[in-house]
């Protein structure tokens, strides 16, 4: 026999009582403003800005190769978000990269998230907290400044 309990149990939904309301939740982020998780209009805005900019210089300095455009983007990522914490699409857009406990990344973590944003697919899949693969190995988090 069944219980009326157990029948009505599929109307309810699914338990949701572990699933972060917002991404940056877990890891005790705000949902908005300052310190929260940048969503994803701005990191794409942000790298668009960074590849332009090498873009730019490899038509002026290596005819446009795409190898050179490549090297000149990784390496923008590696010096800048390695030292600063953030790339120069990053600044104008108002994110940075960060890890959890706050400061830099660091050199070592900007060179593997440098390479693994290169490859572009560790970029594109993501947590539910927005952090791309490149992100989640490095253990950093690009937030709101």
């Amino acid at each position: 026999m069944v219980d009326r309990k157990d029948l009505g149990s599929w109307l309810t939904g699914p338990d949701t009582s572990g699933i972060s309301k917002y991404p940056g939740e877990r890891l005790g982020l705000p949902e908005s403003g300052p310190g929260s998780i940048a969503r994803a209009g701005r990191r794409i805005i942000a790298i668009m800005i960074d590849w332009g900019i090498a873009l730019l210089i490899s038509n002026f300095a290596f005819a446009g190769d795409s190898w050179a455009t490549l090297g000149i983007f990784a390496l923008e990522q590696i010096l800048l978000v390695g030292t600063l914490g953030y790339s120069i699409g990053h600044r104008v857009v108002g994110i940075s990269v960060v890890r959890p406990g706050g400061g830099t990344p660091g050199p070592l973590a900007a060179l593997v998230r440098a390479v693994l944003l290169c490859l572009v697919i560790p970029a594109v899949i993501f947590d539910p907290d927005q952090r791309g693969l490149h992100d989640k190995a490095m253990n950093t988090l690009l937030i709101r400044r």
